[in-house]
C-alpha cells in the first residue's frame, strides 16, 4: 500500500501550491458571454464549469466573488457559453482580464461578436460550438457548518445549441477532438488541449 500524502484542507496542504484544483483536471472552460441590463457584452472564462444533466440539457459555473458575469446573470436571467479552442486560447486568455464595468472584453481580447438565436447574449464568432442557455437557478454555496461562502453556482438549461459543420463527421456525429477544446490542466498556467491521439473508446457494460 502506497503511503499517501494526507492533509485536510482547513489545516492546509503542506506543499508548495494548493493541489486542489491540479488534482480535479483536466476541466472544460466555461467561456460564458452575458449581458447587463444596459445591453453591454461581458466575457469571461470559468474554471469551475460543467455539464450537469441531459435532459433537460444543463450546465453550470461557479462565481468566486460577486463578478459581472454572476450580476448579469441575476439581471437577465441568460448567458451563453462558448467553446475555448487552442487557436481562441490567447484570446480566451485576455478576456479574463479585471476590467472596469462596461468596458468590452470582446474588444480587449481582439474578438468579434456572434448573434446568439434565442437569447441577447452574443456568441464569440469563431468557436465551433456555443450554446445559448437561460438560467434555472442561482445558488449561494455553504460550507458543512452552513456558513455562506463567496461562491455561486449559475445553473442555466440549454435552449439553443450552435455546431460549426466542419465539426460534424461523415455521419453527423460531433467530433469532440476536431473541434480542439482546451481544458484546465493544473495550477494558474497549466492547460491542456484534446487532439485525436488522446481519445480512446470504451462501451459502458450493460
Amino acid at each position: 500500500m502506497i503511503d499517501m500524502h494526507f492533509y485536510e484542507p482547513a489545516a492546509g496542504h503542506r506543499l508548495p501550491h494548493d493541489p486542489f484544483k491540479a488534482i480535479v483536471a483536466p476541466r472544460p472552460i466555461g467561456w460564458i458571454s452575458t449581458v447587463d441590463g444596459a445591453g453591454r457584452p461581458n466575457l469571461a472564462p470559468y474554471s469551475f464549469f460543467n455539464a450537469i444533466a441531459d435532459t433537460p440539457p444543463m450546465i453550470a459555473f461557479c462565481s468566486s466573488g460577486r463578478k459581472d458575469s454572476l450580476a448579469n446573470c441575476e439581471a437577465t436571467g441568460e448567458f451563453t457559453w462558448n467553446l475555448a479552442t487552442r487557436h481562441l486560447a490567447e484570446a480566451m486568455n485576455r478576456s479574463s482580464a479585471a476590467l472596469p464595468h462596461g468596458v468590452s472584453e470582446y474588444e480587449v481580447a481582439g474578438l468579434v461578436m456572434a448573434p446568439s438565436r434565442l437569447v441577447a447574449t452574443p456568441r464569440v464568432d469563431g468557436s465551433p460550438a456555443a450554446l445559448e442557455c437561460k438560467v434555472v437557478d442561482i445558488h449561494r454555496l455553504r460550507d458543512i457548518g452552513g456558513t455562506a461562502t463567496d461562491n455561486w453556482l449559475v445553473i442555466g438549461q440549454v435552449i439553443g445549441v450552435h455546431i460549426d459543420p466542419a465539426c460534424l463527421d461523415a455521419d453527423g456525429l460531433y467530433d469532440t477532438a476536431k473541434a480542439g477544446p482546451i481544458l484546465r490542466a493544473g495550477y494558474r498556467g497549466a492547460y491542456a488541449e484534446l487532439k485525436p491521439d488522446a481519445m480512446f473508446e470504451m462501451i459502458r457494460p450493460r
